[in-house]
């Protein structure tokens, strides 16, 4: 089982930030940007292209869902979404807030947030979804 199914299972904690039956989403604790958020399938599977093709059309728009809703918390340009999945074998968007292209550099220095920042930031975007 990958670290990214035990966090969508509740056996390892996460800063939730949406979620359905088939998806969760949650902060990224190294985040590159405020709001830097990842979506999972529940289902287990390495790599995104391995998704059946209903499947990541629905991933899509969950994780559409989930940038609307980051974008009304954390006010950027746009919400960029990469696709890498080479560190963890469990498929993955990284959703990040952007205010230039420079906001999307995986090789830059990692944001050092409080866990306090964290739970608002989560919590304010799982209330933005739930409206959705």
């Amino acid at each position: 089982m990958s670290i990214f199914s035990k966090i969508a299972a509740g056996e390892i904690p996460s800063y939730k930030c949406a979620e359905n039956d088939e998806f969760y989403a949650f902060l990224d604790i190294n985040p590159m940007v405020k709001g830097h958020t990842l979506c999972i399938p529940r289902r287990e599977v390495d790599y995104i292209f391995d998704l059946e093709d209903d499947e990541i059309a629905r991933f899509q728009v969950f994780a559409k869902k989930v940038a609307v809703a980051l974008k009304k918390v954390c006010p950027c340009v746009k919400v960029g979404q990469a696709v890498l999945g080479l560190e963890v074998p469990h498929a993955h968007i990284h959703l990040i807030p952007m205010q230039s292209e420079k906001d999307m550099l995986f090789n830059k220095p990692k944001l050092q947030l409080e866990q306090e920042e964290f739970q608002r930031i989560a919590d304010a975007v799982y209330a933005e979804f739930q409206k959705l």
